[in-house]
């Protein structure tokens, strides 16, 4: 088998499902296994697994052993050449994985691959690519100094490509037996630091960790994870585990260490807080539909009240500014759902997914907060 995609769940029943389903059609006539991990979730994931994903093999875990232990379960039981890390609060075009796994093999010394990541407004996520994480330069990115400079990995395009220092695990494509080589994800972390650790052993141990901008997905980033004080202690005490493995110093700078994460966790608890995101009014409502009964649905929500339906032609015209998009997947495939998305951003739209067969539709107005899920 070519390729095995490794999804680990935890309580984000309604975005597994529409990750599931952008999933299956990414993976459609590729020599491809879908593995669903769920780590002892308690909102009927394993339960609309099983139901409606018959295909997917489901390892329901009885506890929850962190994000490292989890999709360790996973990879342990894939048969693919190659693995695709995959969070499930992610949306896949139909040609990403055939894309990436294309380049990937092209790639002869290659660590992990990385791909374009969109926010839930259309804009880049700019930890799809980042360099080596440095006290100095995180401090800077957190109290807004430098653009992300020394954080992100500014010198490649959005749209290009070029090796990085650090892949995000919400999707890393690799080969298996290197995974295993390089010792794979660390268990001592629970949740964060891990893609920082793998990435850094695949460097340390000559392979090149790159960035392909030539294929793009939806991160609903923060939609499985609340930014709260278990957030910034988890986060920031990983990044301890990561620097005392890989960096192994002196008591004083040890000393320095935790008195820089430290006063890091604080400055960005305290940031996080004190942000209020600006979202513009609605002015104009549309349903990218042929169903009526969807229309009638969403109408009985207020929300989604006097809907004007949208041609698929029109929908790619930029004049559309301030509106609210309702696209439905039975109507626009998925990478069409991205390309609007991106052609809308930063215009005052927002962006709801209807999944085919479901009472659900998925959006997200912030980068960094939860994403809305609406039910009927």
């Amino acid at each position: 088998m070519t390729l095995s995609v490794v999804i680990l769940n935890y309580n984000v029943q309604y975005f597994l499902e529409h990750c599931l389903y952008s999933v299956v059609k990414a993976t459609s006539g590729m020599d491809a296994e879908i593995i669903v991990v769920d780590n002892a979730s308690v909102d009927g994931s394993v339960a609309m697994v099983r139901e409606k994903f018959p295909q997917v093999k489901l390892i329901a875990s009885p506890n929850n052993d962190g994000f490292s232990a989890g999709n360790n379960l996973g990879i342990a039981e894939t048969k693919g050449q190659y693995v695709c890390l995959l969070n499930p609060d992610t949306i896949l075009g139909e040609q990403t994985l055939r894309k990436a796994l294309e380049k990937a093999q092209s790639i002869e010394n290659l660590g992990a691959l990385g791909i374009k990541m969109i926010d839930g407004t259309g804009s880049f996520l700019p930890e799809s690519k980042r360099k080596l994480p440095l006290i100095s330069a995180a401090l800077k990115k957190v109290i807004g100094l430098g653009g992300g400079r020394g954080y992100y990995q500014n010198d490649i395009d959005e749209d290009g490509e070029g090796s990085v220092g650090v892949l995000v695990g919400a999707f890393m494509l690799f080969l298996k037996e290197r995974y295993y080589e390089v010792g794979g994800l660390d268990e001592t972390y629970f949740m964060y630091g891990e893609d920082i650790d793998l990435s850094y052993s695949f460097t340390k141990a000559g392979y090149v960790n790159y960035y392909y901008g030539g294929t793009s997905m939806i991160h609903y980033k923060g939609e499985s994870t609340a930014k709260d004080k278990a957030y910034w202690d988890r986060f920031y005490g990983a990044m301890e585990i990561f620097y005392k493995k890989h960096f192994p110093s002196s008591a004083l700078v040890e000393g320095l260490l935790k008195a820089g994460l430290w006063i890091l966790k604080h400055i960005a608890a305290w940031s996080h807080r004190t942000k209020k995101p600006k979202v513009l009014p609605v002015k104009q409502r549309y349903l990218l539909s042929e169903q009526f009964a969807l229309r009638e649905k969403l109408e009985g929500l207020p929300e989604f009240e006097n809907l004007s339906s949208l041609s698929k032609s029109r929908a790619f015209d930029g004049a559309i500014m301030q509106s609210l998009l309702v696209m439905d997947t039975s109507y626009m495939d998925y990478q069409q759902i991205i390309r609007l998305m991106q052609e809308l951003k930063n215009s005052g739209n927002r962006f709801r997914i209807h999944p085919k067969r479901t009472n659900f539709i998925i959006g997200s107005d912030y980068s960094d907060q939860k994403g809305e899920v609406v039910q009927w």
